[in-house]
């Protein structure tokens, strides 16, 4: 359990890395000049190499095991992101250093995944991740108030440092107590291949959900809350920090509450429906209204945090039809399209952000992300009611 607790804290790193921009968004605007459209491609970087990594660390993971590849690309990458953060002095630098956090970011969840998947029961994998993610959830509470505060009284690029050596203590924990699982017997298989996995057709249906539902609150919380509340609102970094921690307990709890509802409503399919269906209807109400109130637009966020997070039951669902032979694979092929969605719609909507802006109307350019997102809740809803639905203790594979 020693090594499943220092993968946490990674994990909370790596929420946080996700989630910390929407704070610094007013002092990175203003000391190197970032606009939206910057700040929203920095997320989206995160997002993609993160994503893009995914195909190399599935392999990695069945045949290197969790320690080394969640330890050592965590350290080497993580690390040198984090400094070149510290060291920046344009926004390019930003960008730049985004993309090398997500890759260091990128096994550490999946190192996880496959331990749960190869040491436990499938009836135990959603709750066993829900409380881990729950957990790493953290991060995104660090990443609110407590940075702000941290930021105004140490200055951003303090903080920075601060968090590069955490990095590296973490790093050091996961080589030192992660023990990797007893290895298959694959018969003769081998390890298999991504165009094997892409051959099961149950998982296209599974695939847009993945992809959308966690790109909304994403990218709904970690980047565009942040340049919302301070252009529409006008609200402070301060401010801002206090809502996004509102948000945060709300996933924390959403994570909670999530992991064991399969088992009690003997379905993976309609929980993860059922959720995702409110997050639709919350956005319905965000773009009949998206001047909103400050009141009614935090608890329209509140409540895509605590629905947003079904994570870990959509993998639980999609890995009932992977061999466990390909764990590995399977996970990251998942991932892919979860993290892999919120990199491609962050980066979209910063576009059609920047198509409908009025700089003399503020709310043009919001309200056109509010109807992308959506756009892309409706479709992906709208596919996965075909999906086959897998029962907690079912491994279809």
């Amino acid at each position: 359990m020693a090594g499943i607790a220092a993968l946490a804290f990674a994990y909370v790193m790596s929420q946080f890395y996700r989630s910390f921009m929407a704070v610094m968004t007013p002092t990175l605007s203003a000391e190197l000049g970032m606009t939206n459209n910057q700040l929203s491609q920095a997320l989206g970087v995160w997002f993609l190499a993160f994503a893009a990594c995914q195909f190399i660390i599935g392999p990695l993971l069945d045949r290197f095991g969790p320690k080394r590849t969640g330890g050592l690309v965590f350290g080497v990458f993580a690390g040198a992101g984090t400094g070149l953060f510290a060291l920046a002095s344009a926004p390019w630098m930003i960008i730049a250093a985004m993309g090398l956090i997500g890759v260091g970011c990128s096994p550490v969840l999946m190192a996880t995944f496959v331990i749960f998947r190869r040491t436990y029961s499938p009836a135990q994998f959603a709750t066993m991740s829900a409380f881990f993610i729950a957990f790493g959830n953290a991060g995104n509470l660090l990443g609110t108030s407590p940075l702000a505060l941290a930021e105004q009284a140490y200055g951003w690029r303090s903080v920075v440092w601060g968090l590069f050596a955490v990095t590296v203590l973490i790093t050091l924990a996961v080589l030192a107590l992660v023990r990797d699982p007893v290895k298959l017997d694959t018969g003769g298989k081998g390890a298999g291949s991504y165009r094997e996995l892409l051959k099961i057709k149950a998982l296209w249906f599974i695939f847009p959900i993945t992809a959308m539902t966690y790109a909304v609150i994403a990218n709904m919380r970690g980047l565009w809350s942040g340049p919302y509340f301070d252009q529409v609102h006008g609200l402070d970094a301060g401010q801002i920090g206090s809502i996004t921690f509102y948000v945060a307990i709300a996933m924390v709890v959403g994570s909670i509450i999530y992991g064991p509802l399969d088992r009690i409503m003997n379905s993976r399919k309609w929980v993860i429906f059922g959720g995702s269906s409110i997050m639709a209807v919350v956005m319905v109400l965000w773009v009949v209204d998206p001047v909103s109130n400050v009141d009614r637009a935090t608890w329209f966020l509140i409540v895509l945090g605590f629905c947003g997070v079904a994570y870990p039951v959509i993998m639980a669902h999609g890995l009932a039809f992977v061999p466990a032979r390909m764990t590995g694979r399977g996970a990251t092929l998942l991932n892919f399209f979860s993290i892999g969605g919120a990199g491609a719609m962050q980066s979209v909507s910063g576009f059609v952000y920047d198509a409908n802006a009025v700089p003399e109307d503020p709310i043009s350019g919001f309200n056109a992300v509010f109807w992308l997102y959506l756009g892309i809740l409706v479709f992906s809803l709208t596919i996965y009611l075909f999906s086959t639905d897998a029962k907690p203790d079912q491994t279809t594979a």
